[in-house]
């Protein structure tokens, strides 16, 4: 796919036909959205339909899950001119920490955690991921948030799947993604292709 090439007409989500399906077999994401992160135009309306439903609302910091989520969370914290807070995986971080125990889309159980200074009571986090499968990753990093007297401004992925996982986040935040409702069940079946 040519990396340079733009639509005439760039309706929200045209840059989903920029990801690949996953070819390395089961261990791997079914969809694979690091090539829409080259493409310079496309990265740049995927950030400006993520935040376009939080304009006017408070927002103090965007915070990123690990480790895709930091490509799409300093995206739109530089969109935002808004800090940026790393959410990360257990292990590297080398400052007091508060950790969360949470189990992935794969069902492996892991621990997230952040840095204990970087949110004070009160302060308003968007929370990006590059995608919401199961939800388990994004509610983790929800309660770190609240646990450390945050409030979870929204919650922002590419994709949100219409999992048991999605729908918690769905009825309890204000959430925005890529996918136009017309396509969300293909993406919630992961099914490649659109056209």
């Amino acid at each position: 796919m040519d990396l340079s090439h733009v639509p005439a007409a760039r309706e929200k989500g045209w840059y989903l036909a920029l990801m690949a399906p996953n070819v390395k077999g089961p261990n791997y994401a079914w969809l694979d959205p690091s090539r829409l992160y080259c493409h310079p135009q496309g990265l740049q309306d995927c950030v400006a339909d993520l935040l376009q439903p939080f304009q006017g609302d408070p927002i103090d910091m965007v915070a990123g899950i690990d480790a895709m989520g930091f490509i799409l969370g300093a995206a739109a914290a530089a969109m935002l001119q808004k800090g940026f807070l790393a959410i990360r995986k257990a292990g590297h971080l080398c400052v007091q920490t508060v950790a969360q125990p949470y189990t992935d889309y794969s069902g492996r159980e892991k621990v997230m955690e952040v840095r204990t200074d970087a949110i004070s009571p009160g302060l308003h986090i968007l929370l990006v991921d590059q995608w919401v499968e199961t939800g388990g990753t994004m509610r983790a990093a929800i309660g770190l948030v609240e646990r450390l007297g945050g409030v979870v401004a929204g919650v922002a992925a590419i994709c949100i799947e219409d999992s048991e996982g999605g729908r918690w986040i769905r009825e309890r935040y204000k959430c925005s993604h890529c996918v136009p409702p017309h396509l969300q069940p293909r993406f919630d079946h992961h099914q490649f292709g659109w056209d």
